[in-house]
């Protein structure tokens, strides 16, 4: 509970500053708004991403991961962004390289800034209760069903490893 309340006093606080939509929403690559309202009740697994990155090949791995526990009601978002100097040019460069490489299907965001003060509301959130500011591309967030953070993995933890893999299970059915 106590990240939904730091969640909306980020998104208050940089609703002016961020040209990310409000109200817990991402905008998302193929148009519209991702809200993250719309995962209540289910963990959500946001990753920031980069398409030109040593870690890019997690991609993959998130993909399974979306694959074997979609059905149960886990969420893989993918964020990606460029404040690592390590993205394509645009929102359909990222769409076209994730689908042609890895066959992506998994819920993509816009090009969103995940750290510093423009970083998007659900970063600065996320930093404001645990302290946990991406360091580089392919950090993961687990968000609990109840909106906490359940988990904060870096870049080295692969999407497929047993700590993430056991996070998610502990919260579906």
């Amino acid at each position: 509970m106590r990240f939904l309340l730091s969640l909306a006093a980020a998104l208050l606080a940089g609703a002016a500053a961020s040209a990310a939509p409000v109200g817990g929403s991402f905008a998302s690559i193929d148009g519209g708004e991702i809200r993250l309202e719309d995962f209540r009740g289910r963990p959500v697994l946001v990753v920031n991403t980069a398409s030109m990155c040593g870690f890019t090949g997690q991609y993959a791995g998130l993909q399974k991961l979306h694959d074997t526990y979609q059905a149960r009601g886990l969420v893989v978002l993918a964020v990606p962004s460029d404040d690592f100097n390590q993205e394509l040019a645009s929102a359909e460069e990222v769409k076209e390289f994730c689908a042609v490489n890895y066959g992506l299907t998994l819920p993509m965001t816009d090009i969103t800034r995940v750290t510093g003060p423009g970083a998007h509301p659900f970063y600065q959130a996320v930093r404001a209760e645990t302290g946990f500011e991406p360091g580089w591309n392919f950090n993961k967030v687990l968000v609990a069903p109840d909106g906490s953070v359940a988990g904060t993995w870096g870049s080295a933890v692969k999407p497929g490893s047993g700590r993430i893999v056991d996070a998610v299970e502990a919260y579906l059915p």
